[in-house]
């Protein structure tokens, strides 16, 4: 995607095996309660977590198409110019490219952050990422790896984005062993998931929320932290239903247990943060507690991950469930341009899946 995307699109915003020892994501660092705070959106709380990474580690790039000038939601903006344009580079306009580099530059023990512009235009390098990055620990017996490698992409819709700039592809790579998918909701969630994303030993495909970027505002703690993969967040307390999302659909999907609450109905709200692999134990104690479930994505119904959800609670939890599994997502079709609010998975639509599930 060239930079001439900017113009039209950025107005509308108001030896080869590393002997390196790998930081996990369960090493925590910096409690962010005892740090002094600033308020960030997530776009600037991105770029803060991409600044901490090449500081604090000489060996960690950032690559992809136009992120030497900051790139079209500007979430690069200023690292090269910080770190230098051996370390901040654009690259050719080729994903499959973009993620074969990186890949290799990780199986090197570097930090490889690579950029796809637009989720929408990862599926050229979808090869490298489940063939080649997903398989590279398990086919050479551990003795190699590309443990360092994070991919970032721009996800979901954006409100004009129409069929190519708009899509959900998460489900795709949650299908790979392998590699680890993680979306967060907020510019707090962003800046720490992402700093553990690129020091976890492991390929990550690390999806952002485009449509929050300036949206989302947030009191982000200023220095380095880091927080858990694999744990998903109780972010409401309920006892009547509990609902389950990531991404920008959190915001959403608590409007509609605000529009409960007046109904009498108290639900329980829980921000994955994590698809895979994804914290089964704390959705399964909350369904256990609150008898229901509904899912809600922006991605189509049909193979998303909320089915996957779905079967996992039905065998898990099946004594307790007092009414089928709800659904609230995309439809089956391509992403629309001016029908788009049909198509999204609106604050109505799940406040209405949570009636009829309550009532059931």
């Amino acid at each position: 995607m060239s930079s001439n995307y900017v113009k039209r699109f950025g107005g509308r915003w108001v030896s080869l095996v590393s002997h390196r020892p790998f930081s996990t994501s369960s090493s925590i660092q910096k409690d962010p309660s005892h740090q002094s705070f600033k308020s960030l959106n997530l776009f600037s709380a991105i770029n803060q977590a991409l600044h901490i990474a090449l500081e604090s580690d000489p060996r960690a790039y950032v690559f992809g198409e136009d992120v030497s000038f900051g790139g079209v939601f500007r979430c690069t903006t200023g690292l090269a110019d910080r770190f230098g344009k051996s370390r901040v580079f654009n690259t050719p306009l080729c994903e499959q490219g973009i993620i074969g580099f990186g890949i290799g530059l990780a199986a090197m023990g570097n930090r490889a952050i690579a950029e796809i512009q637009f989720a929408d235009y990862i599926y050229p390098a979808f090869d490298q990422i489940v063939n080649e990055a997903a398989k590279f620990r398990y086919r050479s017996g551990n003795q190699f790896n590309c443990g360092g490698l994070t991919i970032r992409a721009p996800y979901g819709a954006v409100g004009h984005g129409g069929h190519y700039h708009s899509q959900s592809p998460e489900a795709f790579f949650c299908h790979v062993p392998g590699i680890k998918v993680v979306i967060p909701r907020s510019p707090r969630q962003a800046k720490g998931l992402l700093l553990s994303c690129i020091r976890d030993p492991n390929p990550i495909v690390f999806f952002e929320p485009k449509w929050l970027y300036r949206l989302a505002v947030e009191e982000v703690p200023h220095d380095e932290y880091m927080l858990p993969l694999s744990e998903a967040e109780v972010i409401r307390q309920g006892s009547d239903i509990t609902l389950v999302g990531w991404g920008a659909q959190l915001s959403i999907m608590e409007q509609a247990c605000l529009d409960a609450e007046k109904e009498g109905i108290s639900c329980e709200l829980i921000d994955l943060k994590t698809l895979i692999p994804w914290d089964k134990e704390t959705v399964e104690a909350s369904v256990k507690k609150t008898g229901r479930l509904l899912i809600s994505h922006e991605a189509p119904v049909t193979g998303g991950f909320g089915a996957e959800i779905s079967a996992s609670i039905v065998e898990r939890c099946f004594s307790r469930l007092e009414a089928p599994v709800a659904r609230v997502c995309g439809l089956d079709t391509p992403f629309p341009l001016v029908f788009e609010p049909f198509y999204m998975p609106n604050k109505n639509k799940i406040l209405n899946a949570i009636k009829s599930t309550v009532d059931y």
